[in-house]
């Protein structure tokens, strides 16, 4: 390759970086938006807003607990939330949540936050929500009794 060669190699590659970056930028805030209306309908037990998140082919992995499990699929995931909110009756769970955490690239936006749900029974948990192409894809709800929120 000769040097004019190179060099112009290295310039296309110095003006196509930025790109990479700007796409990975675009995928993380409406992603952290939809994580939040999410966790807000978590709290509020509205399911028909938590099933909207989600593509037909979704999962969720609800580590701990006595809804432990992995659950494939639309109909699966709707029920172990259909138990979820029974579990308080149907009422809303006050909540506490950690500051919202992106990692996001071209292909999707994994989010990660801390929660403390109350209601009965009051629970611990760590979410990873990741989203592909604007829905939820995966979804892991790790009970975790020693998380700690900081503020």
């Amino acid at each position: 390759m000769t040097r004019t060669g190179k060099k112009l190699g290295l310039l296309v590659a110095a003006l196509a970086l930025p790109c990479l970056f700007v796409s990975s930028a675009l995928a993380g805030p409406l992603d952290e938006a939809k994580a939040q209306v999410h966790l807000n309908a978590v709290a509020a037990g509205d399911l028909d807003a938590l099933m909207r998140a989600y593509p037909e082919d979704a999962y969720m992995d609800w580590v701990g607990g006595p809804l432990d499990g992995r659950y494939r699929g639309k109909t699966a995931i709707e029920a172990v939330w259909q138990k979820f909110i029974a579990l308080n009756a149907g009422k809303p769970r006050p909540v506490k949540l950690s500051k919202l955490e992106a990692y996001a690239n071209a292909k999707g936006t994994t989010v990660e936050v801390k929660a403390e749900y109350g209601g009965t029974p009051p629970v611990k948990v760590l979410h990873l929500l990741t989203y592909r192409d604007g829905d939820l894809a995966t979804e892991i709800w790790q009970i975790a009794p020693a998380i700690q929120l900081t503020p």
